[in-house]
């Protein structure tokens, strides 16, 4: 297998469509043009097997998250996913531990959101499910995302920051799903 982690301006279009054409198949069709974009511009995790075709990928972007008043620069984890015949090898652990080497580097807190088949693999590794409240930073203002509550995860990096799940944690706003 060969492993690249790469900026999003480094990837080509052939990439990037063969990154898009993995997380449709691996999501069965329930990868909105909204997720994809939620991938792109940071950093990206690509599994390649010996015949040079892609069979994982995972990305982390930054996003700002309030708690307490404080904006913490957070590495966001998105669009982990490994082809299905390539399932049950390890393949998202590797790509989750070059994403969080990316984390530890470049911010003080990990988060994702993560469906049921997902969560083994993130508490597997140390990510724990966010206890307290979740909210967005809506252009109309702070709201709260229940319906995202028991599936978003976080990690704190060595010298990173762990929040008090007492307080909020308010994503910043995109289209689409929010987390």
């Amino acid at each position: 297998m060969d492993t690249r982690t790469a900026h999003t301006s480094e990837l080509t279009a052939d990439e990037l469509r063969e990154v898009r054409e993995l997380l449709d198949a691996a999501f069965g069709g329930d990868f909105a043009d909204e997720d994809f974009e939620h991938a792109l511009g940071g950093m990206h995790v690509l599994v390649r097997d010996a015949g040079g075709d892609l069979v994982a990928h995972g990305s982390v972007v930054m996003r700002r998250v309030v708690h307490r008043g404080r904006a913490l620069r957070t590495g966001y984890v998105e669009a982990v996913a490994a082809r299905a015949d390539a399932r049950r090898r390890g393949l998202a652990g590797q790509v989750m531990a070059r994403l969080e080497q990316v984390v530890e580097r470049a911010y003080v807190l990990g988060a994702l959101s993560a469906s049921q088949d997902g969560a083994a693999l993130y508490l597997g590794r140390g990510w724990q499910v966010w206890g307290g409240r979740i909210g967005a930073l809506s252009p109309d203002g702070p709201v709260r995302l229940p319906e995202e509550e028991g599936s978003t995860y976080v990690w704190a990096p060595p010298g990173g920051i762990l929040p008090d799940p007492a307080g909020r944690l308010d994503f910043d706003w995109r289209d689409g799903d929010v987390l």
